[in-house]
């Protein structure tokens, strides 16, 4: 892990500008912050790597760098490297965040941006086409790694090896088998935190308006304490895979949303239509998947209270209360899921109907023409005749 970023904050710090400076920014100001945020955090995390080179400081930046609470047996050569939540994970959380502010800039700086060039948006498309640019990344990963991490377990696909033996592995041997979590699935309930929080300076960073922030930090804060309750309660196998399902879709959504934007209707079209059948599934996946472990697996694992030694929190009112939380959360997806395509389907209805009266107006209009020209006619006829008759 340490030689990753090693080798990677150097391409952090030469790539990582936000916008070009302004040479009339004083130094210090909010807008040189701003302008300047991602090379500033890749100094701060490049300090916290250097300071693991030395003696005096190596104990305080390996917490922040390096997972702690490892709980591997050394004894043996052939285990892999094994982990369990704990307090330090908050340092871990934080160093992260940092290093997602880098990679969120480095990903703005030179793909979304470019991509800004060849489209011509307004200010709230604009918005919205930034964040489907970031979420199509951060959602394709996540969906990648949580999908090596169930190959490596042996959920149902690979049942001969692992910790997920078959379905009932989400809740067999709780909590004795879920306290201990491997390298990467503790890995990636970190990067699934640190991600989710920097969401809050990216708003400062962004000068995002109040409206934005109010909607898209509800919905930060929504994945913050799922996702934080699942790891610190011992609920990451069940978490892990209802993630897997959600990020499915959210990739999906986020492809077809930037083809829109960008008029490439031969791919937007058909993609919603794909997306809209997906949604509706990973709905109904996930709820399926709280309802199995929550209500029938892990009752057999019940206890009447909080035991954190052993690391059990399968009470019953933690047991009930997470199961509806998790469907209230699919429910209230659906729900915004249906208003929405009724409200397309009120608006086409009202364009259908402007068009039709329209085309009645100009019938209309038409007839009344032919009707008045008719009529100048008969007059003009009538005008002649009598004239006719004078000059007889």
């Amino acid at each position: 892990l340490l030689s990753f970023f090693l080798s990677l904050l150097p391409r952090m710090s030469r790539f990582a500008v936000g916008r070009k400076p302004n040479k009339n920014v004083s130094v210090f100001s909010q807008e040189f912050i701003i302008q300047n945020h991602a090379d500033i955090v890749s100094c701060i995390v490049m300090l916290f790597v250097i300071a693991m080179t030395f003696k005096a400081t190596s104990s305080i930046a390996t917490t922040f760098v390096i997972l702690q609470h490892n709980a591997t047996d050394i004894s043996d050569k052939n285990q892999q490297w094994l982990y369990y939540n704990g307090w330090k994970d908050i340092a871990a959380v934080f160093f992260y965040t940092l290093a997602t502010i880098i990679v969120h800039a480095v990903i703005q700086e030179y793909v979304v941006d470019k991509l800004h060039r060849k489209v011509h948006l307004s200010k709230t498309k604009m918005v919205k086409f930034n964040e489907s640019g970031q979420m199509v990344f951060f959602s394709l990963a996540s969906v990648i790694y949580a999908g090596y991490i169930i190959s490596q377990v042996g959920l149902l696909i690979f049942p001969t090896y692992g910790l997920f033996t078959s379905i009932s592995s989400l809740w067999d041997k709780y909590p004795s088998a879920h306290m201990i979590m491997p390298l990467h699935l503790k890995l990636f309930f970190i990067l699934q935190i640190a991600y989710w929080l920097h969401i809050y300076p990216e708003f400062y960073f962004s000068k995002s308006k109040k409206d934005e922030i109010r909607s898209r930090s509800v919905v930060a804060l929504i994945y913050l304490l799922f996702i934080t309750f699942a790891y610190a309660f011992n609920f990451n196998r069940v978490a892990l895979c209802i993630l897997l399902l959600h990020y499915t879709a959210e990739f999906i959504f986020h492809v077809c949303r930037l083809a829109y934007f960008a008029e490439k209707k031969y791919i937007s079209t058909p993609g919603f239509k794909l997306w809209n059948v997906v949604f509706v599934t990973v709905r109904l996946g996930c709820a399926s998947l709280a309802v199995l472990t929550f209500w029938y697996g892990l009752r057999s694992y019940e206890t009447p209270s909080f035991d954190p030694t052993t690391g059990n929190y399968n009470t019953r009112f933690l047991r009930i209360n997470s199961l509806l939380s998790v469907c209230a959360c699919q429910a209230w997806m659906m729900w915004n899921f249906i208003n929405f395509h009724l409200k397309r389907a009120r608006e086409r209805a009202a364009a259908q109907r402007s068009r039709y009266q329209l085309k009645a107006n100009k019938k209309k209009s038409k007839k009344v023409d032919t009707e008045v020209n008719h009529i100048s006619e008969a007059d003009q006829d009538s005008g002649r005749q009598q004239k006719l008759k004078k000059v007889n």
